[in-house]
């Protein structure tokens, strides 16, 4: 007798746009694993006991999306090392003797920049843009990769620099110079710009000036589809190389995959159907 495949979602708000289902079929396919991974539209208000009742039902953990990453960190008993630095959640394992909290976002977009887009981080000047918790999860692996400096520019200074103290003897550590602007005063001339800002999802435009670029800089944008068009035009105008999130998604995915499943998939072929299938939608 065949037995009900584990159960695993996307919880987020909103949630209906996100390819991480069709990205988690294609790697069971791959291997060989049996899992049905769906999506958890959550409340505002409401995350927690959408989760819990979620884990209740027998699932067997999920991925966090926006606004949620914070409040999936303080569900957890236990975090990974990454989730600590970041205080920032989004992978949960729903271990019977306590879930597990991880943080994929950051060795996804360091491989996805470092090894499909062939961009070296080594000794470059990078541009982080916000303080929430896409940016929190991806700063310590964006310093271990040892670029010479990294800025966290938000639109209230605050919050990067309350970021930028967590991470900064991280940063010694590994020689990076790390601190925290406003947007006005961003910086000019970065290597690479990444966008970690909702900016793109509300369609309210770049909130820094092109300054920040310089010729044949990455430009990279943590959404995909639709919602990162008006950013990789803006980009591509401006002299930059754009990329969207859709290669980090895959690749925090996979890290995801492996930490439930204890097997890591392989991302190049999955990547390539959903740039497919991506641009494909676009075209419409």
């Amino acid at each position: 007798m065949s037995t009900a495949p584990d159960r695993y979602a996307v919880a987020g708000n909103p949630v209906a746009h996100s390819r991480s289902p069709h990205i988690h079929s294609l790697f069971a396919q791959q291997t060989g694993q049996s899992v049905d991974y769906g999506r958890l539209l959550c409340p505002l208000d409401g995350f927690t006991p959408e989760v819990k009742a979620f884990a209740a039902s027998g699932a067997k953990g999920c991925n966090v999306t926006v606004p949620f990453k914070f409040e999936a960190f303080e569900l957890a008993t236990r975090r990974s090392p990454r989730a600590e630095l970041a205080q920032a959640s989004n992978t949960l394992r729903f271990d019977e003797g306590g879930w597990l909290a991880d943080n994929t976002d950051g060795v996804g977009l360091v491989r996805d920049i470092t090894v499909n887009a062939g961009v070296p981080l080594v000794g470059r000047r990078v541009l982080l843009l916000g303080a929430g918790g896409a940016s929190a999860g991806v700063l310590g692996p964006l310093i271990e990769a040892r670029p010479a400096e990294i800025v966290m520019a938000n639109r209230t200074v605050e919050k990067a620099e309350a970021i930028v103290a967590r991470h900064a003897d991280w940063a010694a550590q590994h020689g990076v110079k790390l601190s925290a602007r406003g947007l006005s005063d961003a910086g000019t001339g970065f290597d690479v710009f990444i966008n970690g800002t909702a900016a793109s999802l509300a369609g309210s435009g770049v909130p820094v000036g092109p300054e920040v670029l310089k010729a044949g800089s990455l430009a990279l944008d943590m959404m995909y589809g639709p919602a990162a068009q008006a950013f990789l035009d803006w980009a591509r105008s401006h002299g930059a190389v754009a990329r969207d999130g859709l290669g980090m998604l895959v690749e925090q995915a996979a890290e995801s995959f492996a930490l439930w499943r204890g097997v890591r998939p392989d991302t190049t072929p999955v990547l390539a159907e959903m740039r497919a299938l991506v641009d494909a939608a676009s075209a419409r």
